[in-house]
């Protein structure tokens, strides 16, 4: 029941976070616990016979990792100049307003009083890239280089959006605010030009959604909801059946 309790509150994280940015759903994987060995498979039965089989008593089940999911999510057009979608692998690196260091998916980056590029919780692109006040429509390139024509100069490179791979997404560490850690088992940073060594491109204009699937989750929802009810039900059924055993005379 704890088990399934732990899904749930799974799911129901990953309905809520339906339309956040750059969110990638959790999944649950289950392991079963100990098991009590009555007679070992194999036991002697006398007369040089041995049993083909044994008996073990499960002890329940346990949640055995829990890990998000990086499939591309959907795009969402805006159209804004400093929205953008990284169309593949990688994450967005970002300078976290305490100093540390951070890596997301959601590029709804905004510009600052200095023009610099950073996100709606202070988090700056890394590296830090400054939009002149006279910039005129600025543009970034599938391949991240920013460019933007300024007045009396024609057009001119302003920056170049890196992007950061890892070994083993999956053991990145979530902390909230679609800001990712690299850990021991994500491996190092891996930095990058987008479209090189696998790294995905630059989409300017569009964010990319969550890739929550609204449908599965509800089907999870149920099919968890009644495990654990079954759980309930069969606590009451062995407590009513260890009572008649207890008043037998």
């Amino acid at each position: 029941m704890g088990a399934q309790s732990a899904n749930i509150e799974r799911i129901s994280n990953d309905l809520a976070n339906v339309n956040t940015d750059g969110y990638k759903r959790s999944r649950n994987e289950f392991s079963d616990l100990m098991y009590e060995t009555v007679k070992e498979p194999g036991a002697a039965l006398g007369a040089g016979s041995a049993s083909p089989v044994g008996i073990q008593t499960g002890m329940g089940v346990k949640v055995g990792a829990n890990y998000k999911i990086y499939e591309q999510g959907p795009a969402r057009m805006t159209y804004h100049p400093y929205d953008f979608m990284i169309e593949g692998r990688g994450f967005f690196p970002v300078q976290m307003p305490n100093g540390e260091i951070g890596y997301t998916r959601n590029g709804a980056f905004k510009v600052d009083a200095q023009g610099r590029l950073q996100l709606s919780n202070g988090a700056q692109m890394i590296p830090q890239i400054t939009i002149p006040n006279n910039a005129l429509n600025v543009m970034v390139t599938p391949a991240g280089e920013v460019r933007a024509s300024l007045p009396n100069a024609g057009e001119a490179i302003i920056g170049q959006i890196q992007i950061i791979n890892f070994q083993n997404e999956q053991g990145l560490m979530a902390q909230g605010e679609g800001i990712y850690k690299a850990s021991v088992a994500s491996g190092p940073p891996q930095q990058g030009i987008p479209g090189e060594n696998g790294i995905g491109m630059i989409q300017q204009g569009a964010i990319e959604g969550s890739n929550v699937n609204v449908a599965n989750s509800m089907v999870e929802m149920i099919t968890t909801q009644r495990a654990y009810e079954m759980g309930t039900k069969v606590m009451g059924v062995a407590d009513q059946m260890w009572g008649a055993t207890v008043n037998v005379k």
